[in-house]
């Protein structure tokens, strides 16, 4: 399935706002991604922006957010989802509950305490905090994969490098925070009230209308 042309960051919120759920990358559900819908051209072209500077100004909408939601690998969730996605990914817990119940590693606390203190946090400064540098702590990327997978953490946008003229260049620096630091608590967690397994429900039938019962089985394997 193919949706349409996405030929700039104003494409990529309506479609994410039209599914709710739309991975960056190919997967298993053929045409469900950004990289799939996007005009080869425009990924690495010196002349103007593509998907890759286009993750940034969608996140900062204020209608989707962005993480590794999608088996480890990045896309948008809508705000209008979000909860529902959370409660599953979640299982009912807020972070310190599951940290408490022994089902988060002490890294992965270490690393999402840093986070809520700090509100917002690029990616360096966040490793230098944790200790993630030579002679460290080792597992950085699995950890924030993790507490991103958990829908725990997201991505609020990306910081680039610039040269002598003003001029971006290089791959954004990622700056994480939470969901609920972004959007508030109780938005955030207002699936709570469902068992999450309902949760799960909701947004399997949602993408089964939308991309076709062939495609539950795929759809499953994406969300879980």
């Amino acid at each position: 399935m193919k949706f349409f042309e996405l030929r700039s960051p104003e494409d990529i919120e309506r479609l994410v706002l039209k599914v709710g759920f739309l991975p960056f990358f190919a997967n298993e559900i053929r045409g469900f991604s950004i990289e799939e819908n996007c005009p080869r051209e425009l990924w690495f072209s010196d002349q103007q922006d593509g998907p890759w500077e286009w993750k940034g100004p969608v996140a900062r909408k204020g209608t989707c957010l962005y993480g590794k939601f999608f088996q480890n690998k990045a896309g948008f969730v809508s705000l209008e989802q979000f909860p529902d996605f959370a409660n599953y990914r979640r299982d009912g817990y807020d972070f310190d509950s599951r940290y408490d119940e022994g089902l988060a590693q002490t890294k992965d606390k270490n690393v999402y305490d840093t986070i809520t203190e700090n509100k917002i946090l690029l990616s360096k400064r966040l490793k230098s905090i944790c200790n993630y540098r030579k002679g460290g702590n080792k597992g950085f990327d699995t950890v924030i994969t993790r507490l991103q997978m958990e829908s725990y953490v997201c991505i609020a946008d990306f910081e680039y490098m610039r040269d002598k003229y003003g001029m971006q260049y290089g791959w954004g620096v990622a700056k994480y925070t939470t969901p609920e630091e972004l959007y508030g608590y109780d938005r955030i967690t207002a699936a709570y009230i469902n068992e999450p397994e309902e949760s799960f429900e909701k947004i399997v039938k949602r993408l089964t209308d939308i991309l076709g019962a062939k495609e539950k089985d795929r759809i499953i394997k994406l969300i879980k």
